[in-house]
């Protein structure tokens, strides 16, 4: 919270249920900023978040009217349980990397709900990257699927040394033979290339 709003009056707030946030401080923090987005820049750091909730704060000899700011946060918190989960939320709250969250995403494990572009602050570039149904996340974490998940990619990659480790030893046990078999081939040729070198010499031409 702003330090200069210590002292500022407690207007109204709203609690976040666990259904929205799913249990992670990222996705809370994720919806005040989905809720602030709606709001004007001037009041916009008016509104935070302290211990779960949804506090809005105004000067104590501020006679400014809040209500249209109220009416604003409680129409966006209506159905904010179904508000798309991004990236960095997916992670924190399956307590995964984001080398995994890309690679269940591509094998399908875990399911996208579509793509959202935006644009970086102070840049002209935009971004492009998936989203997730809350719905979606919320089961893989109450199943606990990231443990299952985890599992089956280590057994695969153990799998893939043992089978690396075993082409490397079968290439290795290959080489003496294709040495062999290479300079048996190169005397050959050579014998090749020298037939009928005695008649070459016969004929003067080497005078």
């Amino acid at each position: 919270m702003d330090p200069r709003q210590k002292k500022d009056k407690l207007i109204a707030q709203w609690n976040l249920p666990s259904a929205a946030t799913l249990g992670s401080g990222v996705r809370a923090r994720g919806i005040l900023l989905e809720v602030r987005s709606r709001l004007s820049l001037a009041t916009r750091k008016r509104l935070d978040i302290e211990a779960g909730l949804l506090v809005l704060r105004g000067p104590e000899d501020d006679d400014h009217d809040f209500r249209d700011v109220i009416e604003i946060v409680e129409n966006t918190l209506t159905g904010i349980e179904d508000l798309p989960v991004i990236p960095r939320e997916v992670e924190d709250i399956l307590a995964i990397t984001s080398t995994e969250r890309h690679r269940w995403l591509k094998d399908g494990r875990l399911q996208s709900a579509g793509t959202r572009t935006v644009k970086l602050r102070g840049r002209a570039r935009k971004i492009t990257f998936h989203v997730f149904d809350p719905r979606h996340i919320e089961d893989v974490l109450d199943q606990d699927l990231v443990s299952a998940w985890q599992e089956q990619d280590a057994v695969a990659a153990a799998e893939s040394r043992r089978r690396a480790a075993g082409k490397a030893a079968r290439t290795r046990a290959g080489k003496p033979t294709q040495t062999a078999a290479s300079g048996a081939e190169t005397r050959d040729s050579i014998s090749t290339r020298l037939k009928g070198w005695e008649d070459f010499d016969l004929e003067g031409l080497l005078r």
